[in-house]
């Protein structure tokens, strides 16, 4: 079985590169496919999801109580959220601030974060991270999960945004994300509304969406 980190390290040079595509230049001040968010801010959001790991192997090992990725998401108040609400401004509020250099900028801080943690992140050592705000950590594997959920779900809303395609990934890392999906799915809408949705079309409800 691939171990995580490589995993994400793959999915992080697929956004790297798509965020250096000159689609999502020529894109960069229009709608994105998301509502309310721009290809600017959705582009600094994906990024975002890099830089996050690089900081988190930087700072000092979390103090605080350790929870499992699976309680992460079901602590998680921003899933099924209001676009409207404080968390959803400050995402996308944080998405422009980190575009704000432009693409070229931002493309080339995504590709020399995915290069130093080609070098740091296999070698680190298990530990606490977190992330500012949380009350919680994570171990450094389930935060690298959780972020690569966030680039594999992102780089299909920035290619979809731009017209080009979504970076492959390899089977592993979909899978990955298809389970931790699937999870949140069941806590929002029932085991029997997800085992319809994904069985029987004539019964299923209108959405199993996860997040």
């Amino acid at each position: 079985m691939t171990d995580i980190r490589d995993l994400f390290l793959t999915a992080a040079d697929g956004a790297a590169g798509l965020l250096a595509a000159p689609e999502v230049a020529d894109a960069w001040d229009e709608p994105s496919a998301l509502d309310r968010l721009s290809v600017r801010g959705l582009a600094g959001h994906l990024a975002g999801q890099i830089l996050f790991v690089s900081q988190a192997l930087d700072g000092p090992e979390a103090a605080e109580e350790t929870i499992g990725i699976h309680d992460y998401y079901a602590r998680a108040a921003w899933i099924g959220s209001d676009l409207d609400d404080e968390f959803n401004q400050g995402i996308r509020a944080k998405g422009e601030k980190d575009a704000a250099d432009g693409p070229r900028a931002l493309a080339e801080r995504a590709a020399t974060a995915v290069a130093d943690l080609r070098g740091a992140l296999p070698a680190a050592p298990s530990r606490r991270v977190r992330r500012a705000g949380w009350p919680f950590s994570l171990t450094l594997d389930d935060f690298v999960t959780s972020r690569l959920l966030e680039i594999t779900v992102h780089s299909d809303d920035l290619a979809c945004s731009v017209g080009v395609p979504t970076p492959e990934l390899p089977a592993e890392a979909v899978e990955t994300v298809v389970d931790l999906l699937s999870r949140i799915a069941i806590r929002r809408h029932g085991a029997v509304g997800v085992l319809r949705g994904l069985s029987r079309a004539e019964r299923a409800p209108a959405s199993i969406s996860a997040l």
